[in-house]
């Protein structure tokens, strides 16, 4: 008999907001533009058959945002994916503007968050948003009437549920006075782990928490390091090391590692049939 092959639906499941069931491990967009997260990809064939290849993996949670290119990513879902299965949970982003390469500049006012939602339905080409997330909080335009913006959109049923993107545990028990938050996409991974306190207030409140460049292993993977030596004995890549100790870090966090690859997306893939051992994770757990 050979091995089952290992799929998404090996990283176990979620339920977004009560209703929303998906496997972990998912895909983000982000690499599938041009440099410096701007203009359309270098291999427009390629980005469309990572994103083919990510559904055929198993994956049915994609990240994306309208800040990607921008407006290349969410038009690369529809043209890759639509009409999508009925599993497939496609969130995405507003609140972040775009004047160049590597430049975001946050943008939170009410009009401008309902244009980028009613944007981001005709580029998806859906009548509802699963997960819409604020991008980021304009620190110039009040909370309340950021998120009451998003709160009109899903009572008016254009999106179903609301999330959030690099808050503190304050901006977010803050948020949720004011609307009901089921996710949260803050910086983490095994070498950045400043957002723990934000971590475990989503553990404690049952909310999902997406860590962002989810990948980053730095001087950890260095030859000879204990990233290193784990990679070497259980025959796998550094990557792959990070994803599964997320996985194993807590049962909220939903990975979205990107790539503009499909060999790069089958071994991030790969990374949902790793098994760490307990004396594993106690030795990443001390890295950061």
């Amino acid at each position: 008999m050979t091995a089952q092959p290992i799929t998404a639906a090996d990283s176990g499941t979620f339920t977004i907001g009560g209703d929303l069931t998906v496997n972990r491990l998912g895909y983000g967009t982000m690499q599938l533009t041009g440099k410096g997260v701007w203009g359309d990809p270098q291999d427009p064939d390629e980005a469309v058959r990572v994103l083919k290849r990510s559904i055929e993996l198993g994956v049915n949670f994609i990240d994306t945002a309208d800040s990607y290119g921008p407006v290349v990513a969410e038009p690369l879902i529809r043209q890759a994916l639509h009409p999508y299965t009925d599993d497939l949970v496609v969130a995405t982003k507003a609140g972040l503007t775009r004047s160049g390469p590597n430049d975001w500049r946050p943008v939170g006012r009410p009009e401008y968050l309902r244009q980028q939602a009613e944007m981001s339905l005709r580029h998806l080409g859906l009548e509802r948003i699963d997960l819409f997330q604020l991008h980021r909080i304009d620190p110039k335009v009040p909370l309340a009437e950021q998120l009451g913006e998003l709160e009109l959109l899903r009572k008016e049923g254009k999106i179903r549920h609301i999330g959030l993107s690099e808050v503190s545990v304050e901006q977010l028990r803050e948020a949720r006075e004011i609307t009901e938050i089921v996710s949260v996409q803050n910086l983490y991974n095994l070498s950045n782990r400043k957002a723990e306190d934000v971590l475990e207030e989503c553990e404690a409140s049952g909310i999902a928490f997406i860590p962002w460049f989810p990948l980053a292993t730095g001087e950890l993977a260095r030859d000879g390091g204990p990233l290193d030596d784990i990679s070497k004995r259980l025959n796998a890549k550094p990557a792959q090391i990070a994803l599964a100790w997320l996985l194993r870090r807590s049962p909220v966090i939903l990975p979205i590692p990107g790539t503009s690859s499909v060999a790069h997306l089958e071994d991030n893939i790969e990374a949902a049939g790793l098994e760490l051992s307990d004396e594993d994770i106690e030795t990443l757990n001390k890295l950061a």
